[in-house]
């Protein structure tokens, strides 16, 4: 006698037929398939796929209504890199918006709307959620085929601790968003915070002068711990709080998230900074 299916196979199978039926791709997924543990090792081998440099990464299937037409690709000759390595199909835009850890992505989904002529990636390191928020892209562009929302926003795995230079040159990015990251509590696991001397070092290198770095979390500890790492950076100030508070994506990123509604629904603090990028010093 054949018992009941296992998670595993629920799971196989709610895929197996929402690949299979068109209609099914224009509903949401449903979250319960896609649960995997909160916590992964950033040091671990992820077996993850990277570009060489920012300049072999195709962004075509992540954001096909963006990519340049045949006319525009003439316009454009081939770089020894096209030549050596094949055609990177172009964008019309680079992306600028990163949010690092992005969870099931409420938080791209929100700004989507707010940010229509933005390209925003989704950068998570685990597979299932990684899934889960490509397929929600997918149906929520299948509901609104007309108006071209949620065109401007994708969802890529990725380790941003070890390869964030692999996929954006000097720059490139406006905004990169740090929302309720692993606080990592245990002195001995420190150093796998996504905020640190060095990686601070790589995030000041992606991103323009100008451009800001957003972080909210409910641990107070993490917080400061952010705070200091940032206020001792040469290449951040932290922006004043009149300020903070009157971005648009401050208000969103508070309310948006999975993990800002489950602090929410638990009465729990929410500790927000944001930190500028300065302009390169004169040399």
């Amino acid at each position: 006698m054949v018992g009941p299916a296992n998670k595993r196979q629920k799971r196989e199978q709610y895929k197996s037929e929402r690949g299979e039926d068109a209609k099914k791709n224009q509903e949401l997924p449903k979250k319960k398939f896609y649960r995997q543990r909160a916590h992964a090792n950033p040091f671990s081998d992820h077996h993850l796929t990277y570009p060489i440099t920012p300049a072999h990464m195709d962004w075509s299937s992540f954001y096909p209504a963006f990519v340049t037409t045949p006319e525009e690709v003439q316009a454009n000759p081939q770089s020894e890199i096209d030549i050596e390595f094949g055609r990177v199909r172009q964008l019309k835009k680079d992306v600028e918006v990163a949010d690092i850890g992005c969870g099931f992505g409420g938080l791209l989904v929100a700004l989507a709307p707010v940010l229509p002529d933005t390209l925003l990636l989704g950068m998570e390191i685990r597979t299932q959620v990684t899934e889960y928020v490509r397929e929600r892209i997918k149906a929520l562009r299948a509901q609104n085929p007309d108006t071209g929302l949620y065109q401007n926003i994708g969802c890529l795995r990725a380790n941003a601790m070890k390869f964030l230079p692999n996929f954006f040159k000097k720059q490139q990015l406006s905004k990169i968003f740090f929302c309720f990251p692993d606080p990592h509590f245990k002195a001995r696991k420190h150093k796998a915070r996504i905020v640190s001397t060095t990686l601070n070092s790589e995030y000041a290198y992606v991103l323009r002068p100008g451009g800001i770095v957003y972080t909210i979390t409910d641990v107070e500890d993490l917080h400061n711990w952010m705070v200091g790492h940032f206020d001792a950076h040469p290449s951040f100030e932290r922006v004043q709080e009149d300020e903070q508070e009157a971005d648009e994506c401050v208000k969103i990123m508070r309310v948006e998230t999975e993990e800002g509604k489950k602090v929410e629904r638990n009465n729990g603090q929410k500790f927000v900074a944001l930190f500028r990028r300065l302009e390169e010093p004169p040399w």
